[in-house]
C-alpha cells in the first residue's frame, strides 16, 4: 500500500500494477514554456517545470513495474472547427486569435522534451480541462482492466483537478501525488490538494512522490 491521506492507497490493501495506471496531465509547451499560452497569461511557468524531475522519476518507476502510462495534451484542432463562439470569443480576448497557441497544429501542443515518452505509452488528445470529456480515455482504461489512478501533471487546480473528478465519478480509485502536480497560483494549487482529502477523502487519496517510489519498488520497480 502507499502512504496517503486521509487513508492509504488502494483503500483494501491491493496494488496491482496491470490495474493501475499513471496519468500525466497536459506536460506540455504551451503550459511550461516562456513563451506558451500559460506565460502569456501573466502566469509563471517555473512552478510547473519544477516537477518535471519528480514526474519522471515516478514514470521510470511505473515503468519497471509495470504500470500503464497516460499522458494527456490539451488542444483544439487547427482549424478550430472543434471550437465554440464562446471558446473563439475567449480566444480573442485572451490576445491569441492570430496564434497558434493551443492548436494541435502548433509547437506549443507537444509535451516538452524533458518528459520521456516510450513509444508504448498512451497519449490522449483533448480539447477540454477533462481529459474524459469527447475523448477515448475511458474506453481505453476499461478496455485495459485499469481501475487505479495516480495523478501527476498541470494543472492541479484545473486539469488535473476536472480529470480527477470525473474519475471518481466513474468509480476509479483514484490518488493524487502532490508534489508531482503543479500551479501557477501556489494558493489554487494548495486548495486543490485539500479538497481532495475533504470528507474522508472525497476525490481519493493524496500522498508524497516519496511513497509512491517506495510502494512501486517493492513492485519490482526502480527509484532512480
Amino acid at each position: 500500500m502507499i502512504k496517503a491521506t486521509p487513508f492509504d492507497f488502494p483503500y483494501d490493501g491491493q496494488l496491482v500494477p496491470q490495474n493501475t495506471a499513471l496519468l500525466v496531465i497536459d506536460l506540455q509547451e504551451d503550459f511550461l514554456s516562456p513563451s506558451g499560452y500559460f506565460a502569456r497569461k501573466g502566469y509563471d511557468p517555473a512552478p510547473l517545470r519544477a516537477i518535471l524531475p519528480t514526474v519522471n522519476r515516478l514514470i521510470a518507476a511505473a515503468r519497471s513495474a509495470g504500470l500503464t502510462i497516460i499522458h494527456t495534451r490539451q488542444g483544439y484542432r487547427g482549424d478550430m472547427a472543434d471550437m465554440t463562439p464562446y471558446e473563439k470569443w475567449r480566444r480573442k480576448r485572451a490576445g491569441l486569435e492570430a496564434t497558434d497557441v493551443l492548436l494541435r497544429s502548433g509547437p506549443g501542443f507537444q509535451i516538452v522534451a524533458d518528459i520521456e515518452v516510450a513509444p508504448h505509452d498512451i497519449i490522449v488528445d483533448k480539447t477540454c480541462n477533462s481529459a474524459f470529456t469527447y475523448t477515448d480515455l475511458e474506453l481505453v482504461l476499461r478496455a485495459r482492466g485499469i481501475t487505479h489512478l495516480m495523478f501527476s501533471g498541470c494543472t492541479t487546480d484545473v486539469c488535473v483537478h476536472t480529470t480527477l473528478r470525473e474519475a471518481c465519478d466513474r468509480n476509479f480509485q483514484c490518488l493524487t501525488i502532490a508534489d508531482a502536480c503543479a500551479s501557477g497560483d501556489q494558493y489554487a494549487h494548495e486548495a486543490a490538494l485539500h479538497m481532495v482529502t475533504m470528507e474522508d477523502g472525497v476525490f481519493g487519496a493524496l500522498a508524497e512522490s516519496g511513497a509512491v517510489l517506495a510502494a512501486l519498488a517493492r513492485l519490482g520497480g526502480k527509484t532512480s
